[in-house]
């Protein structure tokens, strides 16, 4: 991808991380009708933006992985808010993964890669609500549909994208949490949305395709 083209999907992503908070404010009031303003939101976009553009390049699944982007800018906004992952936003990413990679494969001439796509999902659903139905899990079962959506670009991605986005999410959240214990900002029953470092560990994931 050439350096203008980057430098343009990059601006997009600014202004998405931009508009993010406005959008998440819709869906974190009364709970918590303050957002974090949107300062850091569009060196956010930008990068997560420009990474996957870099990583895709030309490749028909980039618009339908920058658009989850998109959406997931306003999910870990509203997760870190209110420790919540609402289905209308949830159900809107699963939409365009599955509508946009259909898409994806009729335009690549590669069909087979849907069920690689529904492979990944099934198998990110199934592993998360082992997880879920753990004794003394802390893991919602909307951290459970997150997963599951995250794992069709994850699973079209091929297996070894796949096995990243299961692993890191909950490496970055482990880490994350050690260090807020060590530094004394929470307690060991302090809740900690995953949502972020789920949608996170999926864009570090996909930009090893």
């Amino acid at each position: 991808m050439s350096t203008g083209l980057l430098a343009g999907v990059a601006l997009l992503g600014a202004l998405a991380g931009l508009a993010a908070p406005r959008v998440a404010r819709h869906f974190t009031a009364p709970l918590a009708p303050r957002v974090a303003a949107a300062g850091w939101g569009a060196t956010a976009g930008a990068v997560v933006f420009a990474g996957l553009a870099a990583a895709m390049g030309a490749d028909p699944v980039l618009p339908v992985l920058l658009v989850l982007a998109a959406v997931g800018l306003v999910l870990a906004l509203v997760d870190l808010s209110c420790l919540r992952l609402p289905d209308p936003l949830v159900g809107a990413a699963a939409l365009v993964a599955a509508v946009g990679l259909a898409g994806a494969a009729a335009t690549s001439g590669s069909p087979g890669r849907l069920l690689g796509a529904v492979g990944g999902a099934a198998l990110c659903f199934a592993c998360h609500v082992v997880l879920a139905v753990l004794p003394g899990s802390r893991l919602g079962f909307g951290d459970v549909k997150l997963a599951a959506v995250l794992g069709l670009p994850l699973g079209w991605l091929g297996g070894s994208s796949l096995a990243l986005g299961l692993l890191l999410p909950h490496l970055l959240h482990g880490v994350l949490v050690l260090v807020l214990l060590v530094a004394g900002r929470v307690r060991r029953d302090t809740p900690l949305p995953l949502g972020p470092a789920l949608l996170t560990g999926a864009w570090l994931a996909a930009l090893t395709a």
